[in-house]
């Protein structure tokens, strides 16, 4: 019965483990790991669902993706101003800085939808964070404040669909009409509204930016290192 017990949990260990070992995914063991060492269990549990999603999502179509990985977040986790979040303003906190806390702003939100996209292998150049102004207080109103989105181009030259935290369903920009493009970035550039080319290196120009991506490293997680579906 002991021999027989002793085997199971083998196996039980070793599909966990060849779970954690497909490639794009040997990160988030180290960073499980980092969670539970730095902010504790249910920090370390939160990591574990995103794990899970992305795995479950490694062989599904980018529509699922995009949609699935935009309610996880919206559910994962409530809306909440830096100021009382972080006790400053404009902190753009990491997916694993958001999860601790169970919360995030619209920055928080857009990064880890960014970071997830980026780990089930759609292409930098297809992601943009995008930096506007959204119309608060209905059709009518004047008043405006600063937001961020993430925005997914099916194809580089297609109109992006615009994944946001305050909105559940993922529309086409030009259906957003309540949101107006200051700029937008990604690793690889920054974007002015309206420019084709990217004018000015993101990290050099957008110092929260370069945070983010300088502890994404520190946590061991390879964007340029996406899961590879289940073969």
């Amino acid at each position: 019965m002991i021999q027989l017990l002793a085997v199971v949990l083998m196996l039980a260990l070793g599909t966990w483990t060849l779970g954690i070992s497909n490639a794009g995914l040997e990160d988030f063991a180290q960073l499980e790991e980092f969670a539970a060492n730095r902010y504790g269990p249910e920090t370390a549990d939160r990591v574990r669902q995103w794990r899970e999603l992305l795995e479950t999502l490694a062989d599904e179509d980018e529509q699922t993706q995009i949609t699935r990985v935009n309610e996880f977040f919206n559910r994962q986790l409530r809306y909440q101003d830096d100021q009382i979040t972080w006790g400053q303003e404009d902190f753009w906190a990491t997916p694993l800085e958001a999860m601790d806390k169970g919360a995030a702003d619209c920055e928080g939100f857009s990064i880890a939808k960014y970071v997830s996209l980026r780990k089930l292998g759609i292409p930098d150049e297809r992601l943009r964070l995008f930096y506007v102004r959204a119309r608060i207080g209905g059709p009518g109103s004047n008043l405006s404040q600063a937001h961020m989105v993430l925005g997914y181009f099916e194809t580089p030259r297609d109109e992006p669909r615009v994944l946001d935290n305050l909105i559940t369903r993922i529309e086409r920009a030009g259906e957003r009409d309540d949101l107006t493009p200051i700029f937008s970035f990604n690793s690889e550039g920054l974007w002015p509204e309206g420019a084709s080319q990217s004018q000015a290196d993101p990290t050099a120009r957008l110092s929260r930016w370069r945070r983010v991506l300088e502890e994404l490293a520190e946590y061991g997680l390879d964007l340029e290192n996406p899961i590879n579906p289940t073969p």
